[in-house]
């Protein structure tokens, strides 16, 4: 994909479905006793890998639509042993989440995944879910998939997370609806809890108390109807673009904005940045808004911290924000972008350094000075679907041309992006 500069971007629009509570809706749907509607599921190739790994496992999805599902679930017990591997493609969540779903099972299943999955770290499930009494083998003993996993009679434990990661709390407390007494998560900070929302909403009994989750062991989960929020780490390029961009004015309508995902919110406020936000009803547990973003003087700051698991996804298109804003952005505290699709650290730094910026790595962030006008160049996306997404919009921003390889990528998460920024610039 090619991108030059352009005058402005101006116009409304719907971001998909948020791909977080995408994931969990087909797996507690069918992990469910019923029937589930989901609405604006997110036909991203990360939650098609979610669908076929239950429907490997004799889960009936039938896909109304792109964006609307009904999921035939059959109960905690109700999965079957797949004939063959279970792949999960690109995808993290997936790969996790349902290792603690199989680690409850009464069969062995492999796991594996793309390139990219097989150098993402699974130790941080593999310890607690040993812990649990769950048989969990990396196949190639480097703590990475293929996973082979044997489904074991499971026991409660207390674990305590050494990073704020979703994905590991929700591992957890999937493997806990199996325990024989309950199960609790401790995290460093709080992270995105979209499990603890929608398993409570299936009928399970999940507590948080600071930053503790607790789950009690085999409830009885009830199909239910899912409405799926616009994905506000999708939404973050436009807000982003809306910013940085002479003459733009955009509107973003149906976003979630969970307080534990908010943090793109937080960090255009406190960069100046003008945003308006209006707050819908909601039918779910998940707040909604529709967001009003202008053509704004940014002004850099520091990110550190609690702060950082509420929007570890949008730090890439937060460093290209930086490289217009006034003064210096410091990223701290987030060595987990090292261990993302790609090392977005690394990857960062290298394009944006290519492009013209003033950025300096850091051994748990970056440092950016802003002011410095960018250039096209070539851009390697390495496959990170937010590094292309992030790069199309510095090309919009940038004299000369950018081109993007592997830009294809963004179907992952946000099939439509390239088609719904053009439909925008003006």
């Amino acid at each position: 994909m090619k991108f030059k500069r352009i005058k402005s971007l101006r116009g409304t629009l719907s971001v998909p479905g948020d791909k977080s509570i995408s994931h969990r809706a087909v797996m507690f749907g069918s992990l469910a006793e019923g029937l589930t509607e989901v609405e604006g599921f997110l036909p991203g190739a990360d939650c098609l890998s979610t669908i076929q790994c239950f429907q490997k496992m004799g889960i009936s999805i039938e896909e109304k639509s792109p964006t609307s599902l009904l999921i035939h679930g059959k109960g905690l017990q109700g999965l079957r042993k797949p004939d063959g591997i279970l792949d999960t493609g690109n995808s993290g969540t997936t790969t996790r989440l349902i290792s603690g779903i199989l680690s409850g099972q009464d069969f062995e299943t492999t796991l594996t995944g793309d390139a990219s999955i097989q150098k993402r770290p699974m130790g941080r499930i593999i310890e607690p879910l040993s812990l649990m009494g769950a048989s969990i083998e990396s196949l190639k003993g480097n703590h990475c998939a293929p996973l082979r996993i044997q489904g074991r009679p499971l026991h409660g434990i207390h674990y305590t997370t050494k990073t704020a990661s979703a994905q590991v709390k929700s591992a957890i407390l999937l493997a806990g609806l199996y325990a024989d007494s309950p199960t609790q998560v401790t995290e460093p900070a709080l992270s995105r809890n979209h499990t603890e929302l929608m398993l409570n909403s299936f009928g399970a009994q999940v507590q948080t108390r600071g930053t503790t989750a607790s789950i009690k062991p085999r409830p009885h989960l009830a199909g239910q109807k899912i409405l799926v929020p616009g994905d506000i780490s999708s939404a973050a390029y436009f807000l982003a673009a809306g910013c940085m961009i002479p003459d733009s004015e955009i509107r973003i309508c149906g976003v979630g904005i969970n307080p534990t995902r908010d943090g793109i919110l937080r960090v255009l406020q406190m960069m100046g940045a003008q945003i308006t936000i209006h707050p819908t009803e909601s039918e779910t547990a998940e707040p909604i808004a529709d967001l009003l973003v202008k053509t704004s003087e940014l002004r850099g700051c520091t990110l550190k911290g609690d702060l950082i698991p509420a929007l570890i996804d949008e730090i890439p298109i937060i460093a290209v924000m930086a490289c217009f804003a006034k003064g210096t952005t410091i990223i701290k505290d987030a060595a987990e972008l090292k261990v993302k699709e790609s090392n977005r650290i690394d990857v960062m730094v290298k394009n944006l350094s290519a492009m013209g910026a003033h950025i300096t790595a850091t051994e748990d962030g970056m440092i950016l000075e802003g002011g410095y006008p960018l250039h096209g160049a070539l851009i390697d996306s390495c496959l990170d679907h937010r590094i292309a997404m992030s790069f199309a919009v510095a090309g919009l921003h940038a004299d000369g041309e950018t081109r993007i390889l592997g830009a294809e990528c963004v179907n992952i998460s946000y099939p439509g992006f390239y088609r719904d920024l053009e439909r925008l610039c003006q």
